[in-house]
């Protein structure tokens, strides 16, 4: 470990490069407890921004208080996959030097990425940051901590001393995790807010100085959500859906589709109907006989689109086994892939539009027979969002 007076050089460099980052009294100093919005779920008031001024601006978020910048950051560590989309949407991707997972959330994303001409992302290669080392942070000397301090003292390896330190000699921290299905936050938090997916993205953007990125994407999001709102069957028309990921049917995990937070915000605007109906809690382990029992018309199979998922060897075994062989989605060749969890606005659109096509074929158009490879090209005409559109706004040409 380097010395306090090498680290008090570092930082002295790292403020003077970077024209410097810096924070209100109510951040992380403050002690973590300072919320920052009215908000919560995916709907209510408009987060608010704190004024600007000469020496730079303002921007609040839970659980971390009042950042102070003084110009938009331009490295971005992160830690979870909303994170890294949200900087990659905002014309960041070459910005980002840290994500839990790279190399394997590099080949997910990249299935979605190939339909958006002219964008590129590489995530390969980068810091896995799950349980970051406080020392690489100073290695990494990001401009923004885009993660979640009450997250990361979860790890026995972090202290609130630590986030501090960090906060003080590299960059702050600025980002919201525990929306992702309503966590309790550590007990020294109060007043942590929740934010559906998009509220949370504005927020960033709001921190990078990308209003206009924000609200043409957002613009793209409310037209779809809007179709689908229209397009929606009735309920008694609305299929049993269970989510579920598994390497093998000895062991599958259930997930619910439309709990609080932000990863069912791809599945919570579609309303299906829960074949566990409320009986399963996210995450549980279940087998083959409880998911026969639950007999949902749709299975929706997370990492699906990961490269190295053998798509077809799944619905092989689901089809060879004599209990799931039984299952109405596996009869009716109805189980799909799914991306991920941990979405952000691009990964969000794709979602959204996929599993629309999924779930209701005849309202939204039929889904492509998937196997493997990246997104399957849809015909324009049958396409629930503008591709180039988003395409242009990564690239900073709207």
């Amino acid at each position: 470990m380097r010395d306090d007076a090498n680290r008090d050089e570092s930082s002295n460099r790292t403020l003077s490069r970077r024209d410097t980052v810096r924070y209100g009294a109510a951040a992380l100093g403050g002690g973590l407890v300072a919320g920052c919005t009215s908000v919560g779920g995916d709907g209510g008031e408009t987060p608010q921004e704190g004024g600007d001024t000469d020496d730079g601006y303002t921007v609040g978020i839970s659980p971390v208080g009042d950042v102070r910048f003084e110009s938009p950051p331009e490295t971005v560590f992160t830690r979870l996959t909303h994170h890294a989309d949200m900087a990659f949407a905002l014309g960041r991707g070459d910005g980002i030097t840290a994500l839990h997972a790279p190399d394997y959330y590099d080949g997910l994303w990249n299935q979605f990425v190939e339909r958006l001409p002219g964008v590129s992302l590489d995530w390969s290669g980068l810091y896995s940051s799950w349980e970051p080392d406080k020392e690489t942070l100073y290695e990494l000397d990001s401009d923004v901590h885009l993660a979640d301090p009450a997250w990361v003292t979860q790890h026995d390896s972090w202290s609130r001393s630590d986030i501090q330190e960090v906060e003080e000699n590299i960059g702050p921290w600025f980002g919201n995790s525990l929306s992702d299905r309503h966590q309790e936050p550590p007990e020294w938090v109060s007043d942590y807010e929740y934010y559906g997916l998009w509220e949370q993205f504005e927020l960033v953007a709001e921190a990078f100085r990308e209003r206009e990125r924000y609200r043409e994407l957002a613009a793209v999001h409310d037209d779809l959500l809007a179709d689908i709102e229209a397009g929606l069957p009735a309920d008694a028309d609305r299929p049993r859906t269970v989510m579920i990921a598994a390497m093998d049917l000895e062991t599958i995990y259930a997930y619910t589709l439309s709990n609080p937070g932000f990863l069912t915000s791809h599945t919570r605007p579609l309303k299906p109907k829960d074949a566990f109906e409320g009986e399963i809690e996210s995450g549980t382990i279940v087998d083959s006989e409880t998911l026969l029992e639950a007999d949902p018309e749709v299975i929706l199979f997370l990492g699906g689109f990961e490269p190295s998922t053998d798509l077809s060897k799944m619905r092989e075994n689901f089809e060879s086994d004599s209990v799931t062989a039984e299952i109405d989605a596996v009869k009716n060749d109805r189980v799909f892939p799914q991306g991920a969890r941990y979405q952000g606005p691009v990964l969000n659109l794709f979602q959204l539009e996929m599993t629309a096509k999924q779930l209701y074929p005849e309202a939204f158009g039929e889904w492509p027979d998937y196997v493997e490879g990246p997104y399957p090209e849809i015909p324009e005409d049958e396409q629930l969002f503008d591709r180039q559109r988003v395409a242009d706004v990564i690239n900073g040409e709207f």
